[in-house]
């Protein structure tokens, strides 16, 4: 009853309400786009590019552009060339000392970021597009079909569409961001990911409503252990450790200051779904070369060219844990923590400030990056163990990895901002006081 009294609480604020219809045309005009096939091609001659894209890496970026991967439409290459760009950018920021600069310009700075991400999409679009292509003409050629133009113009007509489909994409992401609810490119991409989640699951039951497939109990019990992977999932995206801090008081004029206990929250998981998107594209590179070459290729090649085997997950897992450790010094800075503490007067009990202060963070992140790198490649190898108990691929996928993650994150982002227009007009939110939904930022939403 609380959450049906709190749905109608925000279709009576009007701001709230435009924006979830706002959010509503920019998806139905996405959707809508990963359908229009690019001119030349049949789009009855495709179903080799469908079957290439049923599992592994393929089947990830499919799934990640709602099907336009294999659908070969203009919005084919979707949001990830944008998300590939932000990463470079992101760690470029960290690296070199001109990002570095900007990034401390404040919003000028951050202008200047956004708009060179921009042109290295741009780059990435055009050298992806003929890539793209390439792998199209091969699969059509292989279902003995061919191009209903020429090649070379076929390439750079559909190049440019390829890139303005990507970056009208993302800039339905940016008018999400601004005019919708939530943050705009996160919600494209759980968007194509919930896009393949009805199909996958009527294929699901209609395999065990089969005779060896274990029936209708079977079924039921898979949802069930999917219901139990989403909230261990959750668990994880909101655990944080929280740290005390105290502010010394201070006096200006006739009113005192400070005084006041908070929190540092530092996440379990504070790289979020990155460690495993590095390990995915690692993994993916010794595969694809052995590819070419299947059939040459030594066993211990083969094993890892099977994402449900044993050495396959056993080195992805191994990865992620590194990754996580890798990402988790690159975002978080115990010294500029401490440095910032000090500057506000602010310091941890116990703890001296400087160096004893930086010291003590890192050594708090160390100890929850552990079990977070743990838990994160755990999540991340689940969908190989649903294969192993008879799921289909399909549904498998959203049993872990970075569908899960992904969907989770985004839910509880865009949950947390409609709970902030409830609450800042007086109205209850989705919980009680004092459990309010903590997004990935690990705030928490008064």
């Amino acid at each position: 009853m609380k959450f049906i009294e709190t749905c109608k609480n925000i279709w009576k604020i009007e701001d709230l309400r435009q924006r979830l219809l706002t959010t509503a045309l920019f998806v139905l005009i996405y959707r809508f786009g990963s359908f229009i096939v690019l001119p030349g091609i049949d789009p009855t001659a495709l179903t080799a590019l469908q079957s290439q894209t049923a599992g592994g890496l393929m089947a990830l970026l499919d799934m990640f552009s709602g099907g336009a991967f294999s659908n070969a439409s203009i919005f084919a290459l979707g949001i990830m060339p944008y998300i590939s760009a932000s990463i470079v950018i992101q760690l470029l920021s960290i690296a070199v000392p001109y990002f570095q600069k900007m990034q401390k310009e404040g919003e000028s700075g951050r202008q200047k970021m956004n708009q060179i991400t921009r042109y290295l999409t741009v780059l990435i679009l055009i050298l992806q597009g003929p890539s793209y292509l390439v792998n199209l003409s091969v699969q059509m050629a292989q279902a003995g079909q061919s191009l209903a133009v020429g090649f070379n113009w076929f390439t750079i007509s559909s190049t440019i569409l390829l890139c303005a489909g990507s970056m009208f994409v993302m800039w339905l992401g940016e008018r999400i961001t601004d005019k919708g609810i939530g943050n705009g490119i996160s919600f494209i991409i759980l968007i194509g990911i919930i896009a393949r989640m009805p199909s996958a699951l009527v294929q699901e039951f209609g395999s065990r409503l089969n005779d060896a497939g274990g029936g209708l109990i079977v079924f039921i019990l898979e949802i069930v252990i999917l219901l139990f992977v989403f909230a261990f999932a959750i668990m994880l995206v909101q655990g944080t450790r929280r740290i005390p801090v105290q502010y010394a008081k201070r006096i200006q004029g006739n009113k005192q200051y400070g005084g006041v206990r908070q929190y540092i929250p530092l996440k379990v998981n504070s790289a979020n779904v990155m460690p495993i998107i590095f390990a995915q594209a690692i993994m993916f590179i010794p595969v694809a070369i052995a590819g070419f070459r299947a059939s040459e290729a030594s066993a211990f090649v083969q094993a890892f060219m099977n994402s449900d085997g044993f050495w396959y997950n056993f080195v992805f897992a191994l990865l992620i844990i590194a990754f996580t450790y890798f990402y988790t010094a690159i975002i978080i800075n115990p010294v500029q923590m401490a440095e910032n503490l000090k500057l506000n007067n602010g310091f941890i009990p116990g703890v001296k400030p400087g160096k004893k202060t930086a010291e003590y963070i890192d050594t708090i992140m160390s100890r929850i990056t552990l079990p977070g790198s743990v838990l994160l490649a755990m999540i991340a190898i689940l969908p190989a163990f649903a294969r192993l108990f008879g799921v289909s691929m399909g549904f498998a996928q959203f049993f872990g990895g970075t569908s899960l993650l992904i969907m989770v994150g985004v839910i509880l982002d865009t949950l947390q901002q409609i709970e902030s227009h409830l609450l800042m007009r007086h109205y209850d939110g989705f919980f009680e006081s004092g459990m309010r939904i903590k997004g990935r930022s690990g705030a928490m939403a008064y």
